[in-house]
């Protein structure tokens, strides 16, 4: 599915290019986690390249890029969860916001907006019932404006 605004094309990523996807997932954990060592990136990049094709190739995750004529300048993903129901519905569908990432160039132009909207608009399509998402501070905003609030519940983790 294509989406055109200003020159902007938001389409699906395949598996055609989950290199290109990994790569500017390990620019977005440079940037939120500074710099790692040679073997770690390979390391990380090998196992990223195993987990998106993987996840493209069952449907678990559903990844977009925004381009300007042919330059990549924004990406965005959706893991689509599938969880057990209740008395109302045998099971539900959730999903996860991540890989959200601009690179530096075309920020503050609105893209990050057009990418998360192309990926709620999805999910209201394949019936997901809800988004959830992991922030920085600088990203809060765009997340707040597009409804995104605390969860009702305390969440907690636990680490392993």
């Amino acid at each position: 599915m294509n989406h055109k605004n200003n020159n902007i094309t938001i389409r699906e990523l395949s598996n055609k290019e989950v290199d290109l996807l990994v790569s500017y997932r390990l620019d977005y954990l440079t940037e939120l986690l500074g710099e790692c060592n040679a073997a770690q990136s390979e390391n990380t990049r090998e196992g990223l390249k195993g987990y998106f094709s993987e996840a493209i190739e069952l449907g678990t995750i559903y990844a977009v890029m925004a381009f300007e004529g042919e330059k990549v300048l924004s990406f965005g993903a959706m893991v689509i969860k599938k969880i057990p129901g209740d008395f109302d519905k045998h099971f539900y569908l959730e999903g996860d916001i991540l890989n959200m990432y601009t690179i530096p160039g075309a920020r503050s132009r609105g893209l990050s907006t057009l990418v998360l909207d192309h990926l709620i608009e999805e999910a209201r399509k394949r019936g997901i019932s809800k988004l959830s998402l992991h922030t920085t501070k600088a990203g809060e905003k765009l997340y707040r404006k597009a409804g995104f609030m605390e969860p009702k519940y305390p969440v907690l983790e636990l680490t392993l």
